[in-house]
């Protein structure tokens, strides 16, 4: 049964089919022509894009260099008038600052007086406070220090009080 579909499905060729072949490969050469022609056409248009793209990157170095000179120039002056010297220094306030100015910071311990308890503390950097290792007998001094400046504070805070009765 399926011998017989496919000895139907066949075609005898004849003259006027092979007329048309020939005709047919002569539009597929001309098909094929054509794509070559249209592949040239594309790799001619994306080399005159790099070149473009080329010569814009290099006039913008041109024009970067030329601003950053002429910016030198001014600096060299004084900053530029229109833009005032407050203004500057808050957008360079503003900025978020680097790592070496995060770690430059936080390097700096500074000894700050806590007023309410009258003790010495090491503050490094934006707050973070560290613990400083003494002696027994300095750690006693201290207490005692503490203690006089904390009745010192607190003597204060009741008279004022009192003060305002």
């Amino acid at each position: 049964m399926g011998k017989e579909k496919s000895k139907k499905r066949r075609r005898s060729s004849t003259s006027a089919d092979s007329s048309s072949s020939s005709s047919s490969s002569d539009s597929e050469r001309e098909k094929r022509k054509l794509r070559k022609l249209k592949k040239k056409l594309k790799k001619e248009q994306k080399r005159t894009e790099k070149l473009l793209k080329k010569k814009i990157k290099e006039e913008k170095k041109k024009m970067k260099k030329k601003r950053q000179s002429e910016q030198e120039d001014n600096f060299e002056d004084g900053p530029a008038a229109d833009i005032p010297i407050e203004l500057m220094e808050k957008s360079k306030a503003m900025a978020p600052m680097t790592k070496e100015e995060w770690e430059q910071r936080q390097s700096v311990i500074r000894r700050v007086l806590d007023e309410e308890s009258g003790r010495y503390r090491l503050i490094k950097g934006d707050g973070e406070v560290l613990e400083e290792i003494v002696p027994r007998e300095r750690h006693k001094q201290i207490n005692k220090q503490a203690t006089q400046a904390d009745s010192a504070f607190f003597q204060s805070q009741t008279v004022d009080k009192k003060m305002g009765y």
